[in-house]
């Protein structure tokens, strides 16, 4: 409340709010854990640190781009990003080639086998999480659960 008393503060949320809040943050950070788990799972002849497999997905979303392009997209140091890239290359799930546009510069792109691993684990994870609300909760949760998706959506829009 402002001094007087007669209306809530600007800053000040409900209770309800903040709740939701806390309660919202700790279910994606377990969900989070719990699908990397799923993935980790998937292919064990190779193993990918956290962020190798996240500089993996980026490159898979962003198609081809610089390693500092990359960096600067996951908030790393290009020599951070030069390591990882430099492991993805050795597992064979990347490839640079020459910037058109300036040949000074490499441009990474996922090969083959890069694809497959990332299509195998979004399959993985997405298998899980589908059996796991079959397994789980009952028809009525699931739809509580979709309405839920699209109020987070436009949450994300504001």
């Amino acid at each position: 409340m402002d001094q007087s008393g007669d209306r809530p503060d600007d800053t000040a949320v409900s209770e309800s709010a903040a709740r939701a809040a806390q309660e919202l943050r700790v279910a994606f950070s377990l969900l989070r854990r719990r699908i990397r788990e799923v993935s980790g799972t998937q292919d064990r002849t190779q193993d990918l640190t956290p962020s190798q497999i996240s500089a993996l997905t980026l490159v898979s979303k962003s198609g081809a781009a610089t390693a500092s392009a990359l960096a600067v997209a996951e908030g790393v140091r290009p020599q951070s990003m030069a390591t990882t890239l430099a492991a993805l290359d050795r597992y064979g799930l990347i490839r640079r080639d020459p910037d058109p546009g300036d040949g000074r510069r490499q441009l990474v792109t996922l090969t083959d086998a890069g694809r497959e691993r990332v299509e195998g684990t979004r399959q993985a994870r997405s298998e899980w999480l589908a059996r796991a609300f079959e397994e789980r909760c009952t028809e009525d949760e699931r739809q509580t659960v979709i309405e839920a998706m699209a109020l987070l959506e436009r949450l994300t829009r504001s």
